[in-house]
């Protein structure tokens, strides 16, 4: 069983900078309290670590 992350968006990006706001895109959330399924993995956790104030993370067994 692999571990995935649940990530929300929880805040607007309109005011970040634009890296961040590439960073979210690229998360694949685009809409406010948007989730998306991702894998467990070191290159995720350190996109979600950029964006930590605009998103909200659960772990998701599956």
């Amino acid at each position: 069983m692999a571990k995935q992350l649940k990530v929300t968006l929880v805040k607007s990006p309109i005011g970040a900078i634009p890296k961040h706001k590439k960073t979210v895109e690229a998360l694949g959330l685009n809409k406010l309290h948007h989730s998306n399924l991702l894998p467990d993995n070191e290159a995720v956790r350190g996109m979600i670590w950029h964006v930590r104030h605009l998103v909200q993370v659960e772990e998701v067994e599956e």
